[in-house]
């Protein structure tokens, strides 16, 4: 049997890192890639390959067409088939609206939201000439219901959402599934800027009295990856309750 091969993109740290480990343990070869983290990628790649599995390796920027078009094509080199696309890079920005800056909103346009659509043009014909495939987007819970201070950032995950159901649309005929983990309060260098104190009032909200791991994530998306086509175009929540 041919092993698979999955894609992550955001891959050198957080959930992207607990992604690819969770991935290559349940048999997938890997493709990775971080927009700047090089070191961080290579021990990524290192303790994926310690599992026995390969691991191609590429470092730029997902919200650029051209690096898109030069990380698939390197991955089309080395693998048969690409069979899992996780979009997964993304940044965040904690302001005021009318503090934001035009480079600041492009900037974050690009690379949560239209990373995912030069990647997913890049993997679809691979995926509709093999008949099968699963494209998984990380998204966030304030793409469902918004966020004071993160408006930028909730628009970027609620076309996340909206972009993941009409695709999942498009191409079911063809059995390639698209859904999208909603994430909550997740444990990772994303949620760096809260102090302790906002720490522990977050967890008081929620009902499962923590924030989550990215290894929480990776776990749902093993699962996901593991189901029938039959689920797809679903935006599905890990917050522990909260929202």
């Amino acid at each position: 049997m041919n092993t698979k091969t999955a894609v992550i993109t955001g891959a050198s740290r957080g959930i992207g890192r607990a992604l690819a480990l969770h991935l290559a343990k349940a048999g997938y070869d890997l493709a990775i890639c971080a927009h700047s983290r090089t070191d961080s990628l290579a021990e990524v790649c290192h303790q994926v390959t310690a599992q026995g599995r390969r691991c191609v390796t590429y470092l730029g920027d997902m919200g650029n067409a051209a690096s898109v078009q030069d990380f698939f094509g390197l991955i089309l080199q080395e693998y048969p088939t690409i069979d899992v696309l996780i979009n997964n890079a993304g940044i965040s920005y904690v302001g005021l609206l009318q503090d934001m800056t035009d480079d600041q909103w492009d900037q974050i346009l690009h690379t949560n939201l239209s990373s995912a659509f030069y990647c997913c043009r890049q993997v679809i014909p691979a995926m509709l000439s093999q008949k099968r495939g699963h494209i998984l987007n990380i998204s966030s819970v304030w793409g469902n219901v918004g966020a004071s201070t993160e408006v930028a950032y909730s628009a970027t995950k609620g076309g996340i959402n909206a972009f993941t159901r009409a695709l999942a649309k498009e191409l079911a005929p063809s059995h390639i599934c698209v859904n999208a983990i909603a994430c909550g309060y997740i444990d990772t260098d994303m949620n760096g800027h809260l102090n302790e104190t906002e720490r522990q009032q977050l967890c008081d909200e929620i009902p499962a009295g923590r924030p989550g791991t990215p290894e929480d994530v990776a776990t749902l998306a093993v699962s996901i990856l593991q189901n029938s086509d039959y689920l797809t175009g679903q935006i599905i929540s890990l917050d522990g309750g909260w929202i």
